[in-house]
């Protein structure tokens, strides 16, 4: 097995970047920052995510640079170390294909995706739990040396993630499937709502929210996720349209009802397969409503209260509705423990509904 020594040198220190540095530096790690834009690196530097100044050959080179630029990166640092190359990016054929144009041997380089983000960016959105719990993909080419892949690993579940190795193709099919195309779907759906009247969006409850919330992700970055992966995509926009067209045709029926039924239940098969918390197979959870008044300390109090049940709050979320005093606060648990948390709110004056 091959032990992860350090230093690891980071070049990128954007959200991913930093949060690399993070995790390793909670180890001990040593961590050389490179960035081009030199306020990056120095704000990464500052939260604890690594240093500047380390001028130590490095055993592993984590690449967490734009999409457009990680094959470039990947085959400089090859040229100029004798480490391991990684990258972090969405995408694999493109980054892979660049650097095999630009450089011999590949044999140290095994690409490789940590499967977590968010919709905010730069150093000081990193996070040191960033990967805990997280899927991290490992994505060997067919010249990738064998310890370069086991030394990827180690980086993997140094920074709390658990792997999964699969080719560099049924990679970006999967992302395609699971990240991409969610993305552009919410991005239409927002789109919708650029010159929708203001009359429309005071209608607006947690579906809308949902729904759009990753379309706010950066319009810049996100053009270059999906350029590069556009081969995966287009078959499976390709598929959508379909559906849009099958839709549209049922839509256009005066008894419509059985196709309706067919589309959506399509939809509940699908959103049943999506793996639960810590990536266990999906559970059937009840939400139970509970009426939050909108200010201060309401949440702590409603938490220990449930805390107090006993009942483990498998998920939740919050409803702001427009023009209300209150919100709702949608509390997701194992049936078996609904009876005894619905109790003890209700006990303790909560407005609660099943």
């Amino acid at each position: 097995m091959t032990e992860l020594r350090g230093p690891v040198r980071i070049v990128g220190t954007g959200l991913i970047g930093t949060s690399i540095g993070l995790a390793l530096a909670r180890l001990g790690v040593v961590v050389e920052l490179v960035d081009g834009n030199p306020d990056n690196a120095l704000m990464a530097e500052r939260i604890g995510a690594g240093s500047r100044l380390v001028q130590i050959e490095p055993q592993l080179v984590v690449v967490a640079v734009p999409p457009d630029h990680v094959g470039a990166v990947v085959a400089e640092q090859l040229q100029q170390t004798d480490a391991v190359v990684t990258d972090a990016a969405s995408v694999k054929s493109k980054p892979l294909a660049d650097a095999r144009r630009l450089t011999g041997d590949l044999s140290r380089y095994v690409g490789s995706h940590p499967m977590a983000g968010s919709e905010r960016n730069g150093p000081l959105a990193g996070r040191a739990d960033l990967f805990d719990g997280a899927t991290w993909a490992i994505t060997p080419h067919e010249t990738s040396n064998p310890e370069a892949v086991d030394l990827v690993r180690r980086l993997a579940e140094a920074a709390g993630a658990r792997t999964v190795e699969m080719s560099v193709e049924d990679h970006d099919l999967g992302v395609a499937r699971v990240s991409h195309l969610p993305h552009l779907m919410s991005a239409l759906a927002a789109g919708t709502l650029a010159d929708a009247p203001s009359s429309h969006l005071e209608l607006s409850g947690q579906g809308v929210r949902d729904v759009t919330r990753i379309a706010a992700g950066d319009p810049t970055l996100w053009t270059q996720i999906v350029s590069a992966n556009s081969g995966a995509l287009t078959g499976l926009l390709e598929q959508i349209r379909g559906e849009l067209d099958r839709l549209l045709v049922a839509l256009g029926k005066e008894e419509a009802g059985d196709e309706l039924t067919a589309i959506l239940g399509q939809g509940v098969s699908g959103a049943v397969r999506v793996p639960g918390k810590h990536g266990t197979p999906h559970i059937d959870l009840v939400t139970v409503l509970v009426t939050i008044p909108d200010r201060p300390g309401q949440l702590a109090k409603l938490f220990a209260d449930a805390a107090e049940s006993g009942a483990n709050v498998e998920d939740l979320r919050i409803d702001h509705s427009p023009g209300r005093p209150v919100g709702e606060v949608e509390l997701a648990v194992k049936p078996a423990s609904v009876d005894q948390l619905v109790d003890v709110l209700t006990d303790r004056g909560w407005v609660v509904h099943r």
